[in-house]
C-alpha cells in the first residue's frame, strides 16, 4: 500500500465521453494477477425518474481541478483505510440522455471485504463531498438537484466507523 504522504493512489477521471466497464476492469486486472482476489466495480447510471416524473436527462457541470483534489483525497483515504491494490474512478460530466452511465468506481484488493468496503466509501464521499453539480433535465425545464439528506446519513457511518 502507498503512503499517501509521499504519492497519490489510484487513477481519476473526469470526462464527457462513455467508458467501456470491461476495459476499466481489465485494466484493473492487467499485470497484477498474483495480488488480486477482488475486484468489486460500481457503475451509476442516470435514472429516468428523479424527484419528478418526467426526467429525459441530466446535465453535470465540476470545477476543474478542485474536483481531481477533491477525488485524489478520497481515494487516498480509502486506501488508508484498506489494503487495495489499485482504484479507479471515472465520472462523466456534460449533457447525459437516460440510463447513460454517470460514474465508475473499481477497486482490486487481495480480499474481498476490503474491496466491497472501499468501492461503497469511495461512492458515498463522491455523492457527499465531490463538486459535481447535477441538473435533472425534463420535458419542458430543468432543475437543479438538491444534496438528499440520505447520502448525509450514509457518509456519517464512515465517520463513526474507520474501517
Amino acid at each position: 500500500m502507498p503512503s499517501n504522504k509521499t504519492q497519490s493512489f489510484g487513477s481519476i477521471r473526469i470526462q464527457e465521453q462513455d467508458f467501456s466497464i470491461e476495459t476499466e476492469y481489465a485494466l484493473l486486472r492487467k499485470g497484477k494477477l498474483s495480488n488480486i482476489g477482488a475486484i468489486c466495480t460500481f457503475t451509476g447510471l442516470v435514472r429516468e425518474f428523479g424527484d419528478r416524473k418526467d426526467v429525459t436527462g441530466m446535465f453535470l457541470e465540476h470545477y476543474p481541478g478542485m474536483t481531481e483534489h477533491c477525488l485524489q483525497k478520497i481515494l487516498d483515504q480509502a486506501a488508508e483505510r484498506w489494503k487495495l491494490n489499485d482504484m479507479t474512478v471515472i465520472h462523466r460530466v456534460g449533457q447525459l440522455t437516460l440510463s447513460e452511465q454517470i460514474v465508475f468506481v473499481g477497486v482490486s484488493s487481495a480480499h474481498r471485504a476490503d474491496a466491497f468496503a472501499a468501492c461503497e466509501f469511495v461512492m458515498d464521499y463522491l455523492k457527499t463531498e465531490a463538486p459535481f453539480w447535477k441538473k435533472e433535465t425534463y420535458t419542458n425545464d430543468s432543475q437543479w438537484v438538491e444534496a438528499k439528506q440520505s447520502d448525509q446519513q450514509r457518509i456519517q457511518k464512515w465517520s463513526n466507523n474507520k474501517t
